[in-house]
């Protein structure tokens, strides 16, 4: 008898799902304790819930769940717009921004053609690629940044698209305005390039990728409702490029790929800017303290710059373990090639305050 995998895909053989951090509802279960008794710092979400106007959106989008979204997003297309200064045909709306990446490889990939990325880069990427039988080209990150000149060193006849994340995740690593502007002076016009910007809300000074869109030039900007409008479980990503890039990645699109309670959630999160503002703060302030309470305790870091720190506790996997008998929910970075490190969160005080206490118990 036959398998059914002598039928399938042969790249799904060497595709590893991927894992997202540990859920709060399974270690409960695991730990036999309320969920509410769990700390999660695994997954870069937001520690102060979704904004309250939001809520209140989507309360009120609950009383028409019977019809179906609308197919376009028009409203959250159109104040997107508005926001960066773009037209509504320079948007598209995904069910995450992981969805925009899966876009990017039904329109563009075929067998045997080469993705570039950076090693230790966000690994949905390369998931991508593998499902549509294109090849990853990993290039090295000795000081955990992309070193974009070895991205380009990388090209090859057979490079259709090279993935910048930043910050990185899950590094997280910040490229500069004058090492993006360096790498878009030289990269061929052909090669569709990508930069994720999932934690762009959090940055400081952030870099400007848009200006290569209103140039014309063959990128996609990512952004996420995920991380600062506190919305991940809604699944609401989108994408700004060139209109005649965008029309592309809509034929590959799914009629109400986003529900209508998330668009009239992300619609309501994208006006409450004093929401905003206290995200920030409470994401600088958390950061701070976890990498001053690194310092004292002597363990390598690296200095973040999104809503995270990637700290090396010499053997991550018996860290995360060690954590979650204290009802603390880490990410282990093995699946990164990492496998001394974790990635902590930024969560509330309070939350920063008891992970550092556990930390300290479990590593003396």
């Amino acid at each position: 008898m036959t398998s059914i995998w002598d039928h399938a895909n042969p790249q799904l053989r060497d595709l590893v799902v991927y894992e997202p951090g540990k859920p709060i509802e399974e270690t409960a279960r695991e730990l036999d304790v309320d969920p509410n008794a769990i700390i999660k710092l695994a997954s870069n979400e937001n520690p102060l819930g979704p904004s309250p106007k939001a809520l209140d959106a989507m309360r009120d989008a609950l009383e028409n769940a019977q019809l179906y979204p609308d197919g376009g997003g028009f409203y959250l297309r159109n104040a997107l717009a508005a926001k960066l200064d773009f037209a509504p045909e320079n948007i598209i709306l995904g069910n995450g921004s992981n969805e925009i990446i899966e876009f990017l490889g039904h329109a563009f990939f075929n067998r045997d053609d080469e993705v570039i990325t950076s090693e230790h880069a966000f690994i949905a990427y390369k998931l991508i690629a593998i499902l549509f039988g294109a090849r990853t080209i990993e290039t090295p990150s000795p000081d955990y940044r992309h070193n974009l000149d070895t991205m380009l060193d990388a090209i090859t006849p057979k490079t259709k698209m090279i993935f910048i994340a930043n910050p990185n995740n899950p590094t997280g690593t910040l490229l500069a305005q004058d090492k993006i502007d360096n790498f878009m002076a030289r990269v061929p016009e052909n090669i569709v390039t990508i930069f994720d910007e999932a934690y762009f809300e959090l940055l400081n000074d952030p870099p400007d990728a848009l200006r290569y869109v209103r140039e014309g030039r063959n990128i996609v900007v990512l952004r996420t409702f995920s991380k600062i409008h506190g919305l991940a479980s809604l699944r609401v990503g989108y994408g700004i490029a060139s209109r005649d890039l965008i029309d592309v990645l809509q034929k590959t699109r799914q009629p109400f790929n986003v529900n209508g309670i998330a668009q009239a959630g992300a619609l309501a999160a994208l006006t409450d800017r004093a929401y905003q503002r206290k995200t920030k703060e409470v994401v600088d302030a958390g950061r701070a303290y976890l990498e001053e309470q690194f310092r004292d305790m002597q363990l390598g870091f690296v200095p973040g710059a999104a809503n995270f720190v990637m700290v090396n506790v010499r053997d991550g996997a018996a860290v995360f373990k060690k954590l979650l008998a204290h009802k603390i929910i880490v990410r282990p970075l093995k699946g990164y090639n990492l496998p001394e490190w974790v990635r902590i969160s930024v969560g509330t005080m309070e939350q920063n305050k008891k992970c550092i206490a556990a930390l300290k118990e479990v590593l003396s």
